[in-house]
């Protein structure tokens, strides 16, 4: 206990305390020691790094070879599948594209300070009594209208020397062997047309099941699509009366691939040969390889598919139709007495100009690109962006079609030109439009009534081509 009690000193020697009086000296503390400094991890990695590293090392060795052994035993957890990538890409697409389905809301436009609706269609208690027009005479130049088939039962025609052989061509025995002689004289309108129009041999394929063929001799007015080679899906159409459904045939034409991947995700045909509204005609046989160029058939010859229909109105399979097609009808060809109804073209309006974007899209070899230009420049084809003062250029997923003698040689025509160049319709259908020098009354309804009709859905899936030819040309 001494430690913890004060001691005094007394001194008397200490000049400053006054006499008699004692001083009290007070210990001072003592400095403790503080430990020395803990070294901080934290504040220094690369003497972590230091001292883990043969941990690190050991670590990534280890992850080196399981990846190795998984490599060689044929694993692929690291990397997915081709095919899962692209079904996992077309699900993407789905997802994003689906949102515009059984959409029926009108698409506007400013005219004049006003927001109106871009297709003017009649009101619904007048559609419901909408009926198909009477036939009125036609004071078309064309009174009789012939199709080319083959001659002497070979499927073939004579060439001249200088022609190139049919192998050179996409010409077959269901388009027939065109020289360019005979397509220049074709263009010659008379009131007796004979021109080549598919189905030009009985063994040219697109062979139809009898069934289905008289269900399509008892269409009057048609709204048809396609798909072939498994590509797109079907889109029931929507915004129609009940007065049109009685009227109107729906026809869709598939291939037996698109029917075998349609029933892969267990989307069946009933025993009727419908798809809710769709009846499905399955083609056998499909003339070309080139599954866009099989498209151009029931896109560009439904006078052919189609006996005794009055009207057709096209639609691509990446859309959805969504409005009443005697409604249609009325507003773009009844109502202005026009034969045939296209889209302008949205972004371009030269044909010259739509070449070298298709050449730069990939949408074709540019070597054929250059043929068709090549070809059309040398006939004279001017590089205007009007014809007739309507824009040269279409886009043609929607097409409405008059049934008449003008109209179907016009199909011909441009279907023949699609078979000699480029499956490219764009580039073609202006140039027919010069050749016939306005014998068809067009209706080149702007962008936004196109996008009124439909809602686009885009395609989905890239179809699977023929890898040999159905018909085989003849030497």
């Amino acid at each position: 206990m001494a430690s913890s009690v004060l001691s005094a000193k007394v001194s008397n020697e200490d000049p400053e305390d006054p006499p008699g009086q004692y001083r009290i000296q007070v210990p001072r503390k003592r400095r403790r020691l503080r430990a020395p400094r803990r070294f901080d991890s934290k504040r220094h990695p690369l003497a972590v790094f230091c001292s883990w590293w043969q941990v690190l090392v050991v670590l990534l060795a280890a992850a080196l070879l399981i990846y190795e052994a998984f490599k060689l035993g044929g694993f692929e957890w690291f990397t997915p599948s081709p095919l899962l990538q692209i079904e996992k890409a077309e699900s993407g697409v789905n997802r994003k594209s689906r949102g515009s389905l059984d959409r029926l809301e009108p698409t506007t436009r400013v005219f004049r300070g006003v927001r109106q609706p871009c297709l003017k269609l009649l009101p619904p208690e007048e559609l419901e009594l909408l009926d198909i027009p009477e036939e009125k005479e036609s004071h078309t130049p064309v009174k009789k209208l012939v199709y080319l088939t083959e001659p002497d039962g070979n499927g073939k025609w004579k060439f001249n020397s200088s022609e190139p052989s049919p192998q050179d061509t996409r010409f077959n025995s269901f388009t027939g062997f065109q020289t360019l002689d005979q397509r220049n004289r074709s263009f010659q309108v008379t009131e007796r047309a004979e021109v080549p129009c598919g189905f030009y041999s009985e063994a040219g394929g697109f062979r139809i099941s009898d069934d289905d063929r008289s269900y399509m001799q008892m269409c009057k007015v048609v709204v048809s699509t396609c798909a072939f080679g498994g590509g797109d899906d079907l889109y029931q159409p929507i915004g129609m009366t009940n007065a049109s459904l009685q009227k109107v045939c729906y026809v869709a034409f598939w291939d037996e691939i698109t029917l075998a991947a349609q029933e892969s995700v267990g989307i069946k045909v009933d025993p009727n040969h419908f798809i809710g509204k769709w009846r499905i005609v399955i083609v056998n046989d499909l003339p070309f390889r080139d599954q866009r160029l099989n498209g151009k058939i029931p896109k560009m010859l439904p006078h052919r598919l189609f006996p005794n229909a009055r009207y057709s109105i096209w639609v691509d399979s990446k859309s959805q139709f969504r409005r009443d097609p005697l409604g249609v009808l009325e507003a773009l060809l009844w109502r202005s007495n026009q034969e045939l109804g296209i889209s302008e073209h949205g972004a371009r309006s030269s044909v010259y100009d739509e070449a070298k974007a298709v050449v730069k899209k990939n949408k074709a070899r540019p070597e054929e690109v250059d043929i068709q230009i090549a070809q059309y420049r040398l006939d004279g084809l001017p590089e205007d962006k009007r014809l007739d003062g309507k824009k040269a250029l279409s886009e043609a997923s929607i097409i409405l079609r008059k049934h008449s003698s003008a109209t179907n040689l016009f199909a011909c025509l441009w279907f023949n030109e699609v078979v000699r160049f480029t499956s490219r319709d764009q580039l073609s259908f202006p140039y027919v439009r010069w050749r016939l020098k306005g014998l068809v009354d067009i209706n080149m309804f702007p962008v936004c009534i196109r996008k009124d009709m439909v809602n686009s859905i885009g395609h989905v899936r890239k179809a699977k081509p023929l890898f040999s030819p159905t018909v085989e040309l003849s030497p």
